[in-house]
Order: C-alpha cells, then sequence, then structure tokens
C-alpha cells in the first residue's frame, strides 16, 4: 500500500509522465532496432539519479537496485519495442484527453509506468528487502523478437529470480497463464519460366498455396485453446513469369503444451509431404519459439499472482481479468519463476496504427507500478513498506474464481 508521500510522488508525476510519454512514444523501435528507446531510458533513469543503469547486449536497459554479486533478484520489466517497421519519428495526436500514436499503449505507456517507479526507488535511495530490484526495459517482445531480451535476463541471472512482474496490458486486464507458440518461415522453389512458353511448369507461389491449404486442414487438439495462422507470403517476379520462389511466415500457438508438441507433429507431416513432390523444394526454418508455462511451485505463483491482483484493486477499486497471453513472461514461467503481467493504461487499437490512450488513466499505471516495487522493500526505518494481508489473499482467490 503506498504511503501519502509516495502517493504525492504519483500525483505530482501525472503531467511530467504524460509529457515523457509522448516523447518516448515518437521514438522509433521496431524488434532488434531498439537502440534509441534503449539510450534514451538509460540517459533518463541516470538523470533522475539512478545509479549503475547500462544497456546488455540484448539491447536491455537495466537499472540493478542492491542486486549482488549470487543475492536473489525480483524483476520488474517492460518491453521498448513496438510491432511498427519505422525507423522515422512515430506520428503522435492529442486530442480531448486522448492521446494516439502507434505503439503508445504497447508498450510504451507501461515502460513509462516502470521508468517512474524505479525513479522513486532511486530518489529515495531506498533498500530492497530480502531480494536485490531489476528494473528492467527489455527488448524484442513483439513479433519476431522472440522475447530475446527476456531470454537474456533469465540466462544472466540463472536460478536467482524470485518473481518476475512485467507490465504489458491494459489496467482491466491481468496475464497470469502463458500462451506458447512455434514460428515459421516456409519457402517454396521450383524451375519456373515464362508464363506462356513454359506453360505447366510448377509454380512456386502455386504449391506454397497447397501446402498453405494443407496446414490450415489440420484438426486442432482440444487440450486447451489452440489457433493457427498463416500472417505473410511473398514471392514471384511479374505477371508474366511463372514463381521460381514464394515464401510465407506461419504459427500455431496454445496455452497447452502438449498441443504445442501435437501441432507441431501434424506440421512437419505436411511439410515432408510437400518436399516429396518432384521438380518442387521445400524448405522450413524456425524464426521463434515462445514456450509455455513449465513446472513451478504453485504456491508461490499464487501468492505473486495475489500481489499484483491487490496492487491493482487498491489503485483502481476492482480486480483486473485474468486473461492467457504470450507475454514476455513466458520465458520465466517456462523455468518455474512464478510470474505475472500487469497493465498500465486504458486504450485500444493495439497493433494498429490507430493506437490510442486515454491520458487520465497514465496515472493509475504509474501507482500500480509503484506499489508492486514498493512491495519489495523497507524504509529508511527499516520497516516494511508493504506487507500482504491474509485478508486480501483470500479475497483475491474469491476475485478470481
Amino acid at each position: 500500500m503506498l504511503d501519502r508521500h509516495a502517493l504525492n510522488y504519483v500525483n505530482g508525476m501525472e503531467q511530467e509522465a504524460l509529457e515523457l510519454l509522448k516523447e518516448l512514444a515518437q521514438i522509433p523501435a521496431p524488434s532488434g532496432k531498439e537502440e534509441r528507446r534503449a539510450v534514451f531510458c538509460r540517459d533518463w533513469l541516470t538523470a533522475h539519479g539512478a545509479e549503475g543503469v547500462f544497456i546488455d547486449d540484448a539491447l536491455n536497459v537495466v537499472y540493478p537496485v542492491g542486486v549482488e554479486e549470487t543475492n536473489p533478484v525480483v524483476v520488474f520489466a517492460a518491453h521498448t519495442d513496438v510491432v511498427f517497421p519505422d525507423e522515422e519519428p512515430l506520428p503522435l495526436t492529442e486530442e480531448d484527453g486522448v492521446i494516439r500514436c502507434p505503439g503508445v499503449g504497447d508498450d510504451t505507456a507501461c515502460v513509462v509506468a516502470l521508468l517512474t517507479a524505479a525513479r522513486y526507488v532511486a530518489e529515495q535511495k531506498i533498500r530492497p528487502q530480502g531480494a536485490g530490484l531489476l528494473f528492467v526495459c527489455n527488448s524484442g517482445e513483439e513479433g519476431l523478437g522472440n522475447l530475446k531480451g527476456t531470454r537474456q535476463i533469465c540466462k544472466d541471472y540463472e536460478g536467482r529470480i524470485q518473481a518476475f512482474i512485467s507490465f504489458d496490458c491494459k489496467l482491466d486486464e491481468f496475464v497470469h497463464r502463458a500462451v506458447g507458440s512455434q514460428r515459421y518461415r516456409l519457402r517454396v522453389r521450383t524451375k519456373g519460366g515464362h508464363s506462356y512458353y513454359a506453360f505447366g511448369e510448377k509454380n512456386a507461389i502455386a504449391e506454397l498455396a497447397g501446402i498453405i491449404g494443407r496446414l490450415y486442414g489440420i484438426e486442432v487438439p482440444q487440450g486447451g485453446k489452440t489457433t493457427f495462422n498463416v500472417g505473410t507470403i511473398s514471392g514471384g517476379t511479374s505477371v508474366n513469369t511463372i514463381a521460381q520462389e514464394a515464401e510465407a511466415l506461419y504459427e500455431f500457438r496454445s496455452d497447452c503444451r502438449e498441443d504445442l508438441e501435437i501441432m507441431e507433429k501434424a506440421f512437419r507431416k505436411v511439410m515432408e509431404e510437400a518436399a516429396q513432390r518432384e521438380g518442387v523444394q521445400v524448405e522450413y526454418e524456425v524464426v521463434g519459439i515462445r514456450p509455455c508455462a513449465g513446472g513451478g511451485d504453485p504456491e508461490r505463483q499464487k501468492m505473486l499472482e495475489h500481489r499484483a491482483l491487490w496492487a491493482v484493486y487498491r489503485t483502481l477499486g476492482y480486480f483486473p481479468k485474468p486473461r492467457k497471453a504470450s507475454t514476455d513472461c513466458n520465458i520465466p514461467m517456462s523455468l518455474g519463476i512464478p510470474s505475472v503481467c500487469v497493465g498500465s493504461f486504458m486504450g485500444g487499437g493495439a497493433h494498429t496504427r490507430q493506437e490510442y490512450l486515454r491520458a487520465d488513466s497514465l496515472k493509475s499505471g504509474l501507482g500500480i507500478a509503484l506499489d508492486l516495487a514498493l512491495g519489495y522493500c523497507r524504509d529508511d526505518d527499516g520497516e516494511e513498506v508493504w506487507s500482504l494481508l491474509r485478508t486480501e489473499d483470500e479475497g483475491a482467490s474469491e476475485a478470481e474464481a
């Protein structure tokens, strides 16, 4: 629970956080090219009293607080990349309390919440309790980023992460289960030729279309919710050329690990059969794997979920809706690390160029992020800043049920 000093900080930061959001949202950051946002975040934290901030090899911005050589750590993360390929400043408009910009909510607003919480910890020189804190503006969450940043954090702090909290959704949402996925690039090559004089030669586009048709004929397993999709297709030379090459991006995803294995077997069978056709060269490569949750202590996971639920409740006055999703939490969850994903804004249009958020919702995201961070800290007198009450545990259990 935030004390009066922390509440005053959140209230006083509202306008500054809004200006930070507008500045950060316009910095282009496609997956794999997050350098400019990374430098901005590092410099902003350093300018506001954070010591030891660094950018690692995966383009994560890492601010360690009370992190020693071998002590356990708690990770707070929000991803800097967006789905859009723009390398020029992203267009932003503001009207009637609504800010529109590609990626403004997913995940820029959440990065702002993380930065402002980290700033408070730095300025107040707050000491972690029991474990060090890692504030991470991470890379590679979107698309083919393949969770690069989170993979690096889990590798660098292997065996030390007690809990992983990601900020990557709307305020009324709460992700506590991982949706895994496997992504492939399919490529077909044929001899091709002139559309008139070589008519009858195999066409790479037609062959690829046949493969896609067979992939869409796969019956999905029923152990959980399982889906599949062909997201892009390209190839050919001209309208009067029998295509020599064509490729597509294909994925399947599920909240059930066994179902992912069933889909993988079915996919490989289709591709193996296609490769047997004479005059057709068929290849595929893995371009991304996001695992489902692995083993772990269910009680520790439940305790972390309750922490997050009550942090949201204290700010909003209601519990967020639990849901399953693919987020940075997939990696720690697959390693058995207690993990949750909470939100920092209200808005809509995610993954479209019309994405927007309500400016007045940003302050709530700041409060939730700070509440969660201070839950692992002590104040200057050595008193615990925040404690989880048994009655709250029971209430959260009922709310989730």
